[in-house]
């Protein structure tokens, strides 16, 4: 049985809410964090496990295959599951090399570092691989993204993402390594940076900062409750087929546009300020290059074989989400201070 699990981006948002689950609800397993500590990634955000006997945290890049090399062989893994990523479009757009480097040569040494440790002695192992709905590109006002939709990515940071999703899925046609990968929606919930759309607007609203909405507010997400996807993720590695792929879906079709006056609405209502108040910031900025416009996840495949469901529609994981960021403004000022900052006037100032 796989006893000893690398999980990389462990101290990032989802990476983190995986943690928890497995360290909790698995205390027969060693698990094991891997994480860079780049902006995005955060040990606050584990402070709960931190001191479990079944978990443990090494700092590391996966771009350094000697430093994985080592690693394998030091902590001889049973299965991985591969989080660790450059996951933000805007940041993609602005230095797609960091993406490719980060995205597709930090798998392949994942891949090689796994491959040669385990020696083609494959019984018992597992290499998950964490993807994007990203990957498939965009789609107009029907139909949904299946498993066998064809990889179509728009932007860098899809692009270095299906690269990945390549590598994997050749390492499995030619050594044989046993691999899963599993391609989600957008996810929103605790301890998400803020430079995504939900936590971006819940950080501005705080403080009477305008909300930026891209172009009209009219591109069309999925959305995913982040405690579903560790759920997800938790069924597939235990129950899915070496091989395959799973999409990952919430069943939450929502605008942009339509999301940011949804999420007003809560916070006026959370941080009694008269109705409307927080819509009033709504600032429409120059839209995205290549924005796509629609994604939406047929993830009936995972419920069918695997019995996974989304457990939480929008508006109420929107309102758990607001409640805990309401609750954790000491995190969020620490998380949105210095290099961040910095950052956000290079995104948003001059559009």
């Amino acid at each position: 049985m796989i006893k000893k699990i690398l999980i990389t981006g462990g101290a990032g948002f989802i990476g983190s809410h995986v943690i928890r689950r497995f360290v909790k609800r698995y205390p027969d397993y060693s698990i094991v964090n891997l994480d860079k500590l780049t902006y995005a990634g955060n040990l606050e955000n584990l402070r709960e496990i931190e001191d479990y006997p079944n978990y443990s945290f090494i700092k590391g890049d996966i771009v350094d295959l000697g430093f994985l090399s080592e690693l394998f062989t030091t902590e001889k893994f049973d299965g991985v599951i591969h989080l660790a990523a450059e996951s933000h479009v805007d940041r993609s757009l602005e230095n797609p090399a960091e993406f490719a480097i980060t995205n597709i040569v930090g798998t392949l040494n994942l891949l090689q570092a796994a491959r040669i440790n385990w020696k083609d002695n494959f019984s018992n192992k597992l290499f998950y691989h964490i993807s994007t709905d990203e990957v498939y590109g965009s789609l107009e006002h029907g139909g949904h993204f299946t498993e066998e939709t064809p990889v179509d990515p728009r932007s860098p940071y899809s692009a270095s993402k299906a690269g990945s999703d390549h590598f994997v899925k050749a390492f499995h046609n030619s050594y044989g390594l046993p691999v899963i990968i599993s391609r989600c929606s957008n996810n929103y919930g605790p301890n998400h940076f803020p430079e995504k759309l939900i936590p971006l607007m819940i950080h501005n609203v705080i403080h009477n900062k305008p909300l930026p909405v891209y172009g009209k507010g009219e591109n069309v997400r999925d959305w995913l409750y982040v405690e579903d996807h560790a759920s997800a993720i938790d069924v597939i590695f235990h129950k899915g087929k070496s091989g395959e792929v799973y999409n990952i879906g919430g069943n939450n079709e929502w605008r942009n546009i339509d999301l940011v006056k949804l999420l007003c609405q809560i916070m006026d209502s959370k941080l009694k300020r008269e109705k409307g108040t927080s819509e009033k910031l709504i600032t429409y900025v120059k839209d995205r290059l290549g924005h796509d416009l629609r994604y939406a996840i047929d993830s009936s495949r995972l419920q069918r074989e695997l019995g996974w469901s989304p457990s939480i529609d929008f508006p109420k994981g929107l309102e758990k989400t607001v409640d805990w960021y309401l609750n954790n403004r000491e995190w969020l000022d620490h998380v949105t201070s210095g290099a961040y900052r910095e950052y956000y006037q290079s995104m948003y100032h001059n559009r």
